[in-house]
Formats: C-alpha cells, sequence, structure tokens
C-alpha cells in the first residue's frame, strides 16, 4: 500500500512545475526573482538528497516555504535549516520536515539587531579550568593548535551573546549533560541505531541545544525567531529515514563571530554561518 501511494505522488522535479505548484511560489513569494531563486535553491537541495526525492512532494515545498519566510537558505552545506526525510506511517508514505540547523538560530539572532556577540563552542579535554555558574565565570585555555584541538576529546559546551547595550549571559554543560539530555528528549538517539542526527554530529546538535536554551530563556527573541522556535517541530523521537544521505555536512567548529553592523531600518546584517525542541 505504502509503494502504491508513493508511486502516486510526482517526483519533486515534476510537481514543483506543475501550474497548481507555480501558482503558489507566486502567490507567496510575489517578487519574480525571489521566485526564480528559490525553485533554483530548492531543486538543487532535493535533487543531491535521494531520501528527499522519495518524500511526499507538498511536504517539501511547505518545510522550504518556511525556511523561505524566515530568510534562510536550504542548502545542506550552510547547515540554516535541513529538510529531514522520515516514515510517515500513518499517511503510509514519506515526509519531509522542516529542521533548523544552529547556523539558523544563530543566522536569526544576529538578523535581529539585538546582539552584538554570540557564540557556542565545544570544550576540549585540559582546557577547562574553572566555571562559576554563580557568577557565570569561566576561565578556558583553548588549545593553540587547532589539528591537536581537533583530535582531543571534547568534555563540554558553552555559548555566551552579549546585547548591544552591554547585557551578557552565559552558560556551560559537560558533555555528560548534554548526552543525558539527548537521551532523555531523543528516542531515536536512546535506541542507538545510527540514524538521528545526535549520531551523525553530535556536536553540531549540541551547539544548537545550548543557543536554544540561551536565548529561549535569556535573549530577546525577534518574530522570526520565535516563529523558528515554534515551526522547529521535527522531533528526534520521529522514524527518521535510515539514510546516508542524512548526513549533516562536516561543521567547522564555530568561532567569535563579528559584530554586526546595523542597518538602516535597525536590524543587523550577519555574514553566512545546520533537534531537540527545548
Amino acid at each position: 500500500m505504502a509503494n502504491d501511494i508513493q508511486a502516486q505522488r510526482p517526483k519533486f522535479s515534476v510537481a514543483i512545475s506543475t501550474p497548481g505548484y507555480q501558482k503558489l511560489i507566486n502567490q507567496t513569494l510575489q517578487d519574480p526573482k525571489k521566485v526564480q531563486r528559490f525553485v533554483s535553491a530548492i531543486t538543487s537541495a532535493v535533487a543531491i538528497n535521494p531520501a528527499l526525492q522519495e518524500c511526499d512532494p507538498a511536504t517539501i515545498l511547505s518545510g522550504a516555504l518556511l525556511g523561505e519566510s524566515l530568510g534562510l537558505s536550504p542548502s545542506p552545506q550552510l547547515g540554516q535549516y535541513y529538510l529531514v526525510p522520515y516514515d510517515n506511517k500513518k499517511k503510509g508514505c514519506k515526509d519531509a520536515q522542516f529542521q533548523m540547523g544552529y547556523k539558523g538560530y544563530v543566522q536569526l539572532a544576529l538578523r535581529s539587531g539585538y546582539y552584538k556577540r554570540l557564540n557556542v563552542l565545544s570544550v576540549k579535554a585540559g582546557e577547562l579550568i574553572s566555571w562559576n555558574p554563580l557568577t557565570e565565570e569561566i576561565d578556558i585555555r583553548l588549545i593553540e593548535d587547532d589539528i591537536q584541538r581537533e583530535q582531543t576529546a571534547t568534555i563540554g559546551y558553552y555559548a555566551s551573546f552579549e546585547y548591544l547595550n552591554g547585557f551578557t549571559k552565559s552558560m556551560y554543560w559537560s558533555r555528560e549533560k548534554m548526552e543525558s539530555h539527548a537521551l532523555r528528549y531523543s528516542k531515536g538517539y536512546a535506541a542507538k541505531k545510527g540514524y538521528t542526527f545526535w549520531e551523525k554530529d553530535f556536536d553540531a546538535m549540541a551547539y544548537k541545544t545550548m543557543l536554544r536554551q540561551l536565548i529561549s530563556k535569556w535573549g530577546i527573541m525577534s518574530i522570526d525567531l520565535q516563529t523558528a522556535f515554534e515551526q522547529d517541530f521535527a522531533q528526534e523521537s520521529a522514524d527518521y529515514l535510515q539514510a546516508e544521505d542524512m548526513t549533516l555536512p562536516a561543521q567547522q567548529e564555530p568561532k567569535a563571530l563579528a559584530e554586526p553592523e546595523p542597518t538602516a531600518d535597525g536590524n543587523a546584517e550577519a555574514g553566512q554561518m545546520g533537534l531537540d525542541d527545548l
């Protein structure tokens, strides 16, 4: 039955060219240049992911339009958001779900114009001297050799921000605390079947968790950030497809971000920087 339903659905490259899809895209984006760029970007993103090509085209378009409304790129190389394939057992087919990447949260936060500085990084063995959760004072001595640092085991994660008005907030989680968090909120990760984002790129998921915790509890959230938090509904407990095509692109260690320059409308432009639901 599932195969019959899947066979009845046209491929995304065909569906996106149909009058109905074209009308929806044009009515949503309106600007012909935006339409052309959007269609090209999402078609390319789907073309390089065989698992996505098997998904219901309507769910791909829905997730992509959400990403577009947030001003984020579907490129997996940028990692701002992902369209994640999963088995929809109720519908007997494969769907795509929108899932924010940690770089998408960074992009939206800096673009809001409230943040002067926003950073998240892993802490390696031997780097943490002290951390005082009461005063949020931390002493870290980073390993200077990049290759040596990359090969050193991660013992924790640190995230911090500073507003333009000088207010700062920071937090530190041990690797064990992050592991406990992942096991508690991701049924797929707890099952250890090898297909969840936590297993494919634990650090990237840890970065996103730190940013979600930090910004949602203490940060100022723009409308786009609120929308991203609310719509990042792709739970790790979902039955995601086990496919190499879902592997996240290699992530580089995030560096301290440059101060964004405010634009005329008060927002800040940020350079280019991809669930748990907390």
